[in-house]
């Protein structure tokens, strides 16, 4: 079904019997889930991890809802055939548009990164701003999660499509960045912001940027660390908290192996081995 020969089968060797030992699956658009991956890294050391990245048809930020829901389908039946025992969707666009539709699908459990953020901002703030892609920001899911927790709380969001491109080609610190990011910034401080929000796993590898246009009064929330924290407790919930030694983690793109390994050494500290995986092959009805 997939083109892929490492990634075939039990790929750990645990045996049903074990089921603490399956990995975690983590999936993104590209390199932006790694803020997550490592925050599991710190938060979660024993847990053996699968992590997809989407880089074949990144941003997820400009793609309509449907195409959303069907690439989250196709990913979701790779992590299923891999034994995953939970999935942390660390891309805000499939958190936003597809979580509540596969959760319902799937019996694996999902945890997206909107509402972990949403929760840790309102306990920071009131006057929240939420930086993240077109399509996160059209959804209004990151208003929606932090009003349902507290409707006194104002929030402004803005649409940012250069960043993800940008952080993609390695671009950070490259002074048309900046420019980028202080225009991106500008209508949230115009409105005396006090916190703001990465509404994309992507945006923690713009930090140093961000901080040095943000007055430093302005907190920052970063949803990857709180979504990790509830990782944590799913995982202790289910009894699903692995207690053995940690095993390496596993890395698949649908896009060009050897750029991904590029991109994400230098957020990851090592060179990750990449594995290719291709959807193409899979049957449309299985999407559906």
């Amino acid at each position: 079904m997939y083109s892929s020969s490492s990634f075939e089968g039990n790929l750990y060797g645990f045996s049903e019997q074990e089921p603490q030992r399956a990995p975690i699956g983590v999936f993104d658009s590209g390199v932006g889930g790694l803020t997550v991956l490592r925050q599991i890294y710190r938060q979660l050391p024993n847990e053996p991890v699968i992590y997809f990245g989407d880089t074949a048809r990144l941003p997820y930020g400009i793609r309509s809802q449907a195409e959303i829901i069907q690439y989250v389908r196709e990913i979701m039946d790779w992590m299923q055939q891999q034994h995953v025992k939970l999935v942390v969707m660390a891309c805000n666009t499939s958190s936003a548009l597809a979580l509540d539709i596969v959760r319902e699908e799937y019996d694996i459990p999902i945890l997206g990164v909107i509402l972990p953020g949403a929760k840790a901002a309102v306990q920071q703030g009131k006057r929240i701003g939420v930086i993240s892609t077109p399509a996160t920001a059209k959804s209004n899911a990151y208003r929606q999660a932090i009003w349902e927790i507290d409707p006194n709380v104002e929030v402004w969001q803005v649409g940012c499509p250069e960043f993800v491109p940008l952080i993609e080609q390695n671009r950070i610190h490259d002074p048309y960045t900046t420019e980028v990011a202080k225009a991106y910034l500008e209508p949230l401080l115009q409105e005396d912001i006090d916190t703001l929000v990465y509404g994309c796993t992507h945006y923690p590898l713009l930090a140093p940027v961000l901080r040095s246009l943000l007055p430093p009064q302005v907190k920052i929330i970063d949803p990857a660390v709180h979504v990790v924290t509830a990782c944590i407790q799913e995982l202790d919930l289910l009894g699903l908290t692995n207690t053995h030694p940690p095993l390496p983690t596993r890395f698949a793109v649908s896009g060009c192996p050897q750029q991904f390994a590029q991109s994400g050494v230098q957020w990851l500290g090592y060179t990750p081995l990449v594995e290719a995986v291709d959807f193409a092959a899979v049957p449309i009805s299985q999407l559906q």
